[in-house]
C-alpha cells in the first residue's frame, strides 16, 4: 500500500497557538486555499483509491477537496482522531503554563510520560495510530490511499513507519496540508516527510499537536 498521509488545512488556534484535540474548528480561508491545492497535487501524481479522514470536521473537509480532485470515495477511520488535551483543550500555551508548569514543561520534553487531566496520552494515540494503518491496509493493501489527520496522529504514524520510539515525537513538523509518502509491504519505505512545496501560501506549521 502507498500512504499518502496529510495533515488538514490551516485552522484557528494555530496562530496564536491553542490546544484544539477534540474541538471542532473550522478551516480558514487559508485552509480552504491549502485544501484545494493539496488535491490538485495529489491527483497530478496519484492514482488514489481511497480517501480516508479523522472524524472531526477540518480533516473532513480537506479530505473532500482532496477526493473532489482525485475522484476517489471518502470514509472517516475514527482511529485518526487527534489527541485529546482533556482539561488543556483550547486553552492557550501561556494559559497552561501558568496553571500547570510541570506538566507543561515535561509535555515539551519528554511527552510519553504526560497523562494530561481529563485527556489522552501518547500511547493510546499511538495505539489508535497502528490500529487505523491496520484498516486501510486491510481494504486496500495493494492500493493508494490518502489519509488525512492531524499533526499529532501523523506523528505517531510516522515515528512507527520510521521504526522510532514516542521520545523522537517533537522532531518530527507537520505543517498544515503537507504531505507524506510512505510505502508499506513488503518493508516500510518512507519518501517524503512534511512535503510542502505544493502550497502557494503557507502557515508557519508550528509544532503544536491539533
Amino acid at each position: 500500500m502507498r500512504l499518502i498521509l496529510v495533515r488538514h488545512g490551516h485552522v484557528p488556534g494555530i496562530d496564536p497557538p491553542r490546544f484544539r484535540g477534540h474541538r471542532e474548528v473550522p478551516l480558514t480561508d487559508l485552509g480552504r486555499r491549502q485544501a484545494e491545492l493539496t488535491g490538485a497535487a495529489i491527483a497530478s501524481r496519484w492514482a488514489v483509491d481511497a480517501v480516508f479522514t479523522s472524524p472531526l470536521g477540518r480533516c473532513i473537509d480537506t479530505g473532500a477537496a482532496i477526493a473532489a480532485a482525485t475522484g476517489a470515495p471518502t470514509g472517516v477511520l475514527s482511529e485518526l482522531v487527534d489527541f485529546d488535551y482533556g482539561a488543556w483543550s483550547w486553552r492557550t500555551l501561556e494559559e497552561v503554563r501558568s496553571e500547570a508548569p510541570e506538566l507543561f514543561d515535561l509535555w515539551f520534553r519528554e511527552p510519553w510520560r504526560v497523562d494530561i487531566p481529563g485527556g489522552d496520552t501518547l500511547q493510546a494515540l499511538a495505539a489508535r495510530a497502528a490500529d487505523a494503518l491496520r484498516a486501510m491496509m486491510r481494504l486496500h493493501g495493494d492500493g493508494t490511499v490518502v489519509a488525512v489527520a492531524h499533526d499529532s496522529t501523523n506523528r505517531a504514524l510516522l515515528l512507527q513507519c520510521l521504526g522510532m520510539s514516542l521520545d523522537g515525537y517533537w522532531r518530527l513538523m507537520q505543517s498544515p496540508c503537507c504531505l507524506n509518502e510512505i510505502d508499506i509491504g513488503p518493508g516500510i519505505r518512507v519518501h517524503l516527510i512534511n512535503g510542502t512545496a505544493h502550497l502557494d501560501e503557507r502557515s508557519d506549521g508550528q509544532a503544536l499537536p491539533g
